[in-house]
């Protein structure tokens, strides 16, 4: 049975998004509630720099309507300071304050950075750290990952390799590790990281063949590309 395709953006909280999707005068503690009138999904990104508390997982909870899905970004203490290395606390600690997310908690990214290479026992132990209900989406960034034991690792915790597009293609292998798709998008080839028509035709094919849930987040917020994309996307897929 076909999934839903959810289309959204990383982020909310730039300030030229003004005029783009924020009225003139809207207090900034009010534009995820604005937001969330345009879209039905949000990849939170500033969990990435730090741990934010309880009481902000909580408020942003409550400014969104019930059916909004937040994905959120693991900490990069755990990618980027121990290196995928015991990974039982640090995922312990992040879940249960992502869990007042409540039933607007999607899924959870887990970017690696650029040096980081391959390590199959530390991508093991990190995913069998998550609760078995929790999706998990994992976003690697030097080619030594992509290798078929790598592969394997993902499907059999149901994890889905992120679709990474820079510049209006994949940088990675289209592999689909699991029943639901995961797709960032960091920046077109046109202005600003604008996205061309061509290349969102191609994505909403895709998006809307796809037999699980997917989701598509634009990361080229400069100037209110990503706002624009993701509408433009939405469009596509509806008129298809």
């Amino acid at each position: 049975m076909p999934g839903r395709v959810r289309v959204g953006t990383s982020g909310w909280q730039y300030r030229d998004w003004r005029d783009v999707l924020y009225p003139k005068g809207l207090p900034q503690r009010e534009w995820l509630q604005r937001y969330a009138e345009s879209f039905d999904t949000v990849e939170l990104n500033n969990s990435f720099y730090g741990l934010p508390s309880a009481e902000s997982f909580t408020r942003w909870k409550e400014s969104v309507p019930p059916g909004f899905v937040i994905s959120v970004k693991l900490s990069r203490y755990l990618t980027h300071v121990r290196g995928l290395r015991e990974p039982d606390d640090p995922v312990h600690r992040f879940m249960e304050r992502a869990s007042h997310l409540e039933d607007r908690l999607g899924p959870v990214v887990v970017q690696l950075p650029p040096t980081k290479i391959r390590d199959d026992a530390g991508l093991t132990r990190t995913l069998a750290a998550f609760p078995p209900r929790v999706r998990v989406a994992v976003e690697f960034r030097h080619s030594s990952w992509f290798a078929d034991e790598v592969r394997a690792i993902l499907q059999a915790r149901n994890a889905a390799l992120i679709w990474a597009d820079r510049g209006g293609r994949l940088v990675n292998p289209e592999w689909v590790t699991a029943d639901w798709l995961y797709l960032r998008l960091h920046g077109g080839r046109g202005r600003a990281g604008n996205y061309g028509t061509r290349v969102l035709d191609a994505y909403a094919k895709r998006l809307a063949g796809f037999d699980g849930d997917a989701y598509a987040y634009f990361n080229n917020d400069a100037t209110g590309n990503a706002v624009r994309n993701a509408r433009e996307l939405v469009r596509r897929m509806q008129v298809d």
